[in-house]
């Protein structure tokens, strides 16, 4: 349930409405929007006498929720998220490229990508230290190592990172990482979730791929009902019948979640085709639905990469790609 504001609302009548709504068992949530404040009413609404609420001098609305994500939803905060990391900002016309190899496989590696993506435009590095594979006789990732060489990285390039986290019990590993990616994996590895909501940190939560979209968003708000809001959705292709590439990119779910929530949204190309040759056109798909953002893999020796060579561009191909995605971002009107 959210209850909607008059824009004259004395500060003391807010706090007194709220004092109320709390003695009802709920928690609350303020929004303060461009136009708008708007308390979200977290628990069990159904008892709630929405006349009650209404007839209160500085209700405008009161309007329930009928979806199971609240702190997610549009509805719930009508303005779009902005993250913002080390000055980078991700969503509400924000545009940002976070580019990087699968696997950090070596310091000399990791700092020669960053400086060839950054030359490019991209504006955080991401990198793999802790890797799922399917085979657990692959390559599993260098792990601590790996986040040390992401941040050598940084300190060279004044690159933000991304890298992945695999369980809570790693979370101290992770102090020092601007952006927590949850992979596919893991987007219903709930008490990691959990353990995620209590930072202050931003998340990247990659969507399932075999997941609808209301799981999808059901995760975020594992996270935001831990009190951390710092969530960037992302689409990285879904698991259908279609062999041709590695996954199918769902370009539909884009606009939908734009709709259904105020988080921002990336998508990340390379996962979603498997095959460098779509990286281009699939990131000027995701651009023009509406795309916040794209994580795009780089290596600068794909045929010899630890990990997903055949979908990652050499550094040379991604400053071709990164042409045509600063050309459509402008034409967009997103700001770089």
């Amino acid at each position: 349930m959210v209850v909607i504001l008059k824009q004259k609302a004395k500060k003391e009548e807010v706090v007194n409405l709220i004092d109320w709504i709390k003695k009802q068992g709920l928690d609350v949530h303020v929004v303060e929007g461009a136009s708008k404040t708007i308390l979200g009413l977290i628990g069990d609404t159904s008892k709630v006498d929405e006349d009650a609420v209404r007839a209160n001098d500085i209700v405008e609305n009161v309007r329930r929720i009928s979806e199971p994500f609240k702190a997610a939803n549009r509805k719930f905060h009508p303005d779009d998220t902005v993250v913002e990391v080390c000055g980078r900002k991700i969503g509400g016309g924000n545009f940002q490229v976070i580019a990087g190899p699968c696997s950090v496989e070596s310091k000399e590696q990791i700092k020669e990508v960053a400086r060839d993506v950054q030359a490019s435009g991209a504006g955080l590095l991401r990198g793999g230290a802790y890797k799922p594979r399917t085979s657990p006789y692959a390559f599993q990732g260098l792990r601590a190592e790996g986040i040390e060489f992401l941040l050598d990285a940084k300190k060279e390039t004044g690159m933000p990172i991304v890298t992945e986290i695999m369980s809570a019990a790693h979370i101290e590993l992770f102090r020092d990482v601007d952006i927590i990616q949850v992979g596919a994996r893991n987007m219903q590895n709930f008490e990691l979730l959990k353990a995620l909501g209590t930072l202050n940190k931003p998340i990247l939560l990659k969507r399932g791929l075999a997941n609808t979209i209301e799981e999808f968003l059901m995760s975020a708000e594992y996270i935001m009902a831990g009190g951390n809001e710092n969530i960037i959705l992302c689409e990285r292709g879904i698991r259908t019948f279609e062999t041709a590439t590695r996954n199918t990119l769902d370009i539909s779910a884009i606009p939908l979640l734009k709709q259904l929530s105020h988080l921002p949204v990336v998508v990340d190309p390379s996962h979603a085709a498997g095959l460098t040759s779509l990286v281009e056109p699939l990131s000027k798909a995701a651009i023009a639905a509406g795309a916040d953002g794209l994580i795009i893999e780089v290596h600068n020796d794909p045929k010899h990469a630890l990990s997903d060579g055949a979908q990652s561009l050499t550094p040379q191909q991604f400053g071709e790609v990164m042409d045509s995605v600063k050309r459509m971002v402008e034409f967009e009107g997103k700001h770089f």
